[in-house]
């Protein structure tokens, strides 16, 4: 319980009608999860705009409201506050009401359209390792120290975020590693919360649904980096086309990785095998269980970062050798017979070339490697032919299928694929809407030596249709399907 007037400290307020005197017992935005004194945030959403729900609320108990815009009737007994931005404000106010917690903790944001997941896991369990409590939000789950707790969306929104800041710190957390997605930044999920470092990965076709362009969202990720302030550090992959984009107007701390150019942390590929990775960082060679030059960058990544928070080399190199693949990134099985099955979560352009590329560096040549791929629903189309076309690019048979149709049909998601497969690939290409199917009858073709690869839904242990959510594990289904197929 709060003081309102406490918690709307920079909160950019226009106007005030009531008293800022009154203790606030809650917050949120949802007119649905109104408590008694609670202060009800009115957001003007793509769906919702909760002024709307103003008196809704104030029957539900509320005793203030944050809005844009004041009713044309005014209740005396609620207190009413202005502000020019209520999703921005939102963060503000959010975390006074914890008590600011991401100032007491070493925050490191993590962004890109690849390798976020893979990048904050292993910063995670890499300090873990060294000893620290440490806190983790990522698309997979949410993590404090050894308790887990679900993960609905890669960044939560800023009332969760802070309270989950809050419990990090009140269970000895000393650091916290965050994915930080583009809809969090031009969302404002972030407003409010200090960071004292950030990450970018790279940037490839993806979430054009929402940002419309490609500029955009650059732009979406760049603003994250603008927001850093001068103690932060930002640290940028130098390979990238983008990368310098995004330490253009920053206050912090600029920093560059790379394997191919001129950095401040540099490394590079010795071997690649699906045994995994020897790499030379800063001349120094370190063996990972990792696989792919993906995951050198992200390792790299991980390495330069703790550095950069001040961890000695010798300790960090000898413990990111033993750290594991995060589960559905690369994550493979290998039959009796030497069939390899991989489960990816790849499900851009760019992440797609990532997985097969790293496949055909590693095959010997003489092995068949048959591809699963979908694209789900409700998401940005344009990707759909591109998937496909590097799908049959790169592998010697291509089974398209439903990934997460949500409320579109898969057949027509599947349609839109095809447009991307050529007379040449065509006859290597056959589509199959059920998913276990597809991934069935990829066994069923794979003889001794072949390479499987399972891509689009990684970690994921459902699948979405028509709004309802269906157990469904990539890995399981494999598993399952090898072993059927094994002679």
């Amino acid at each position: 319980m709060k003081l309102l007037k406490d918690i709307l400290y920079k909160a950019g307020i226009i106007e005030v009608v009531g008293s800022t005197n009154v203790a606030i017992t809650a917050l949120t935005f949802d007119s649905r999860k109104i408590e008694k004194d609670s202060l009800f945030i009115a957001i003007k959403g793509t769906q919702h705009d909760g002024h709307v729900y103003m008196n809704e609320v104030i029957e539900k108990g509320a005793i203030a409201i944050l809005c844009e815009e004041f009713p044309n009737e005014i209740n005396d007994k609620i207190t009413f506050v202005k502000v020019k931005d209520t999703s921005a404000a939102l963060g503000i106010v959010a975390a006074n009401f914890y008590d600011n917690p991401s100032e007491k903790l070493k925050l490191v944001g993590v962004t890109g359209t690849n390798g976020k997941t893979t990048t904050v896991t292993l910063l995670f369990n890499l300090f873990k390792k060294l000893g620290y409590k440490v806190g983790l939000i990522s698309t997979v789950k949410n993590q404090i120290n050894n308790d887990v707790l679900a993960s609905t969306h890669t960044t939560p929104d800023a009332i969760q975020l802070n309270a989950l800041l809050k419990q990090m710190f009140d269970k000895g957390c000393t650091h916290c590693f965050m994915e930080v997605s583009s809809h969090a930044v031009v969302q404002n999920r972030i407003a409010g919360v200090s960071f004292v470092g950030g990450v970018f990965t790279n940037i490839t076709h993806d979430h054009l649904d929402y940002h419309k362009t490609f500029d955009d969202y650059i732009k979406a990720k760049k603003h994250f980096f603008d927001l850093l302030n001068n103690n932060a550090f930002a640290l940028t992959n130098k390979d990238d086309a983008n990368g310098d984009v995004m330490l253009q107007n920053t206050k912090a701390a600029k920093k560059t990785y790379s394997l191919r150019s001129m950095a401040d942390y540099k490394c590079k590929v010795v071997e690649n095998q699906f045994s995994g990775l020897l790499l030379n960082i800063d001349n120094q060679e370190v063996w990972s269980k990792l696989i792919g030059s993906f995951n050198a960058y992200n390792l790299l990544a991980v390495y330069a970062t703790a550095i950069l928070l001040k961890e000695d080399k010798t300790n960090v190199l000898t413990t990111l050798s033993s750290l594991t693949s995060v589960e559905g990134r690369f994550q493979y099985i290998r039959t009796d017979e030497g069939v390899i099955g991989i489960v990816d979560y790849a499900h851009t352009p760019d992440a797609l070339v990532n997985v097969l590329k790293t496949i055909m560096d590693i095959r010997t040549g003489n092995e068949q490697v048959i591809t699963v791929v979908g694209c789900g629903g409700d998401r940005d189309a344009a990707k759909r032919p591109m998937m496909a076309k590097i799908a049959c690019d790169l592998s010697n048979k291509v089974i398209l299928t439903s990934d997460n149709p949500r409320s579109e049909d898969p057949e027509a998601i599947i349609k839109q694929m095809q447009k991307g497969v050529d007379a040449v690939n065509n006859k290597k290409t056959i589509s199959i809407t059920d998913r276990s199917e597809a991934i069935k009858t990829a066994c069923s073709y794979a003889k001794p030596g072949d390479i499987i690869l399972i891509a689009g839904k990684g970690h994921e242990k459902y699948q979405e249709i028509k709004g309802v959510k269906h157990d469904f594990d990539d890995m399981l289904v494999l598993q399952e399907n090898l072993k059927l197929f094994e002679k």
